[in-house]
């Protein structure tokens, strides 16, 4: 697997995580999936939003340049 397909991957997660948070907002209860998969471990969390964060940057820098 590359560095692009890993991103691209990585930014879905992002996505569909923070789509969660606000719908979760909304409805008043806590949808955060990374929070519920690494709740107990905070170390692990945080590197996992560092991650997506990283992919974000790297598909909006560089991200027409992943090879198909």
């Amino acid at each position: 697997m590359n560095c692009c397909k890993i991103c691209g991957y990585l930014v879905l997660i992002g996505a569909i995580n923070w789509g969660l948070v606000g719908l979760g907002n909304l409805l008043g209860t806590d949808l955060n999936v990374v929070h519920m998969l690494l709740g107990t471990l905070p170390y692990a969390e945080d590197v996992v939003y560092i991650l997506v964060g990283l992919a974000g940057v790297k598909k909006l820098l560089g991200g027409s340049k992943c090879s198909r």
